[in-house]
């Protein structure tokens, strides 16, 4: 069990931490000499069942709130100090607020010094605990009185033997979670090399994993590990742990950075959180309010953007999305506390919802329903709300990220659909989002058609663009293969429409454009332009481009550019070659198949085309959403596939 303690200064914390554990916990030359605790001080005492009681002694100061509140981050137990003498005092009250604002449930008071005050006072000072303590998370916690000075008090041989009890009674933690711990030290040992310390709050470490840092994502091995203060083989949630990190240098790290499980490492600029303003913080919450923000032991300026009405007053809750200059870790569930724009004064705290708050659309109703579901998760695990509030799909390293559980511990719904990704990712709906976004596919091409009556259809992925231009790419893949399988949408060349949709030529015109077809076809890769097709068949020019533009739109032939037009076979061929030299392109790159990008010397090289058409053609592959360009090559579209199968004439 990890204690933290917490009260004014002078009220002797580090005194009572060092009677029940024997550890002076002031290190620091400057602590001893001015008789104050500046720097967190751990202190740790090995109980009777083999358990080690932790105990983080926290500075009292004012000036310090931002080391005390990375203090008692964590912490499964809070030890209020409060000296007989003196009584209740201003950071007795910012230190209760602190510990309300970070969701701290378990707890007790060690009324101090009561060596120093007669048995009126102790009274009083106890009942003014009571007062104090009433309506918050700790009232009704047990009051100790205590002089920790003087050896083998009762006092704090009875706060010792209830620690101890509480102790036994701690549920266990959770440890399929994923690793995180919160930086609150980080220093240098000869011979060892970097090492960092901070509480565990989510799962498991053993000696030879692999953590990264975050923010910065720098990788690094863990070398040895002292848990609890005892040298251990692994280290979990619930205990102060000392981490020997191999390949990241002592530069590379600073108080308020978190060592995690390589999944948990994304971080972000924008938080969007539940927050609190307290009764007396004084101050008033609008668009753009600066705020001092401690999650962890990280402490950073953000602006408030309201994402729930326009302003936030004292004693109000709302959500609201914090925006800081640089990227922070943090999952949802996590608690945290503001100060004032001055740093002078707690004003409040709450808890993260969302750790990847959007730059745009951040009030939109679908937003505020995302974040409503997320605190349905937070409170109760329900993976069915995230879902249903995700009509494009949930990445499962998402959900990673959002549960800290791998994806092997994650229990879905058991009609949840699953969509594989590249990079060992997964996209997830459940079933009604599916058959929500087919229904939007196939009203897409209904408006479509009444727009433009004269044309097919959209191609595949022009049509994506219309739907949803935000789609997975492997997710519009599904929605159009079911529907293209169930007969609910159908194929003409390069287009899709509804079946009950056609564009027919007349009888002369079809029979004009059979041979054209066929010129068309046996032109492979360099078909005739329009003005040789003209020629060869003794038309007028724009009669035969209106032909020519008239097919192209019943999805017969495909305009590549201005009159110039390929047959469905040639570009058939052409788009598979594409996909070859890709795959050989990510080969040579030791990139994952599909990875490479086709430049158009090699298609040139590989199509027998001059390097004009080549590029006409590669163009003519990105506008049709089949390949995108990148830099100076062109990347087949992930689940990518050319329809049209039929092969060239003595091909």
């Amino acid at each position: 069990m990890i204690v933290g303690t917490a009260g004014h200064i002078d009220h002797g914390k580090t005194t009572l931490t060092r009677a029940l554990t024997g550890v002076h916990t002031d290190r620091l030359k400057e602590e001893q000499a001015r008789g104050i605790s500046i720097e967190l001080g751990y202190a740790y005492l090995p109980l009777a069942d083999g358990t080690v009681l932790g105990v983080i002694d926290v500075p009292g100061h004012e000036k310090f709130i931002r080391t005390m509140a990375s203090g008692v981050t964590g912490i499964d137990f809070a030890l209020l100090v409060v000296a007989a003498d003196d009584g209740v005092m201003p950071q007795t009250h910012e230190h209760l607020a602190i510990l309300q604002l970070l969701g701290v449930t378990r707890g007790a008071v060690a009324l101090t010094k009561i060596d120093r005050a007669d048995a009126a006072r102790v009274a009083q000072v106890a009942a003014d605990i009571e007062a104090l303590l009433d309506g918050t998370s700790l009232a009704g916690s047990p009051i100790f009185p205590t002089a920790a000075s003087v050896e083998h008090d009762p006092g704090v041989a009875a706060l010792l033997a209830h620690l101890t009890q509480v102790s036994r009674g701690l549920p266990r933690r959770d440890e399929r979670r994923l690793f995180r711990l919160g930086v609150d030290r980080v220093f240098t040992l000869s011979g060892q090399g970097t090492v960092v310390t901070g509480t565990a709050l989510a799962g498991l470490a053993k000696v030879g994993d692999t953590l990264q840092l975050a923010p910065g994502g720098v990788e690094a091995r863990v070398r040895s590990i002292h848990a609890q203060n005892r040298a251990a083989d692994a280290g979990m949630a619930g205990q102060r742990l000392a981490l020997n990190l191999a390949g990241i240098a002592r530069e590379r790290i600073e108080r308020g950075n978190w060592i995690v499980a390589p999944e948990l490492a994304q971080c972000s600029e924008r938080l969007d959180v539940e927050l609190t303003l307290l009764p007396d913080a004084g101050v008033h919450l609008k668009a753009w309010s600066p705020l001092h923000v401690h999650l962890g032991a990280a402490h950073q300026l953000a602006r408030a953007v309201m994402l729930d009405g326009e302003t936030l007053a004292p004693g109000q809750t709302a959500r609201v999305q914090l925006v800081f200059d640089t990227p922070l870790h943090g999952v949802p569930g996590d608690r945290f506390v503001v100060r004032n724009a001055q740093a002078t004064q707690t004003v409040g705290g709450g808890m993260v919802l969302d750790p990847f708050g959007p730059a745009r659309k951040r009030r939109s109703p679908v937003r505020l329903a995302w974040l409503d579901a997320l605190a349905a998760f937070i409170a109760h695990g329900d993976y069915a709300a995230l879902l249903a509030q995700s009509a494009l799909g949930l990445r499962e390293s998402l959900l990673v990220r959002l549960s800290l559980l791998p994806a092997s511990a994650i229990v879905l719904p058991p009609d949840t659909q699953r969509i594989a990704l590249r990079a060992n990712d997964a996209l997830l709906l459940a079933p009604a989002a599916l058959a929500a976004l087919e229904q939007r596919v196939l009203a897409a091409l209904e408006a479509f058609h009444a727009r433009a009556p004269d044309e097919a259809g959209p191609e595949l992925w022009r049509l994506k663009r219309i739907v949803d231009a935000e789609m997975e790419d492997a997710l519009w893949s599904r929605l159009v293969e079911g529907l293209l399988a169930r007969g609910e949408v159908q194929a003409r060349g390069a287009s899709l429409h509804l079946p009950t949709h056609s564009v027919e030529l007349t009888p002369q015109e079809q029979a004009v454009a059979e041979p054209m077809l066929a010129a068309l076809a046996q032109g492979r890769f360099d078909p005739p332009w329009t003005r040789d097709l003209a020629r060869d068949f003794g038309l007028a020019e724009d009669e035969t481009r209106r032909l020519l533009r008239k097919l192209a739109k019943a999805g017969q032939i495909s305009q590549v550019v201005h009159d110039l037009f390929y047959h469905p076979a040639a570009l058939a061929a052409l788009a598979q070659l594409v996909h070859t030299l890709t795959q050989k392109a990510g080969q040579d790159e030791g990139l994952p198949p599909g990875s490479g990008a086709v430049g158009a010397a090699a298609f040139r090289d590989a199509s027998g085309l001059g390097r004009k058409r080549a590029i006409q053609v590669l163009e003519f592959f990105d506008r049709v959403g089949y390949t995108r360009r990148v830099g100076n090559g062109h990347l087949l579209r992930p689940q990518a596939l050319w329809s049209y199968t039929a092969a060239l004439p003595n091909s």
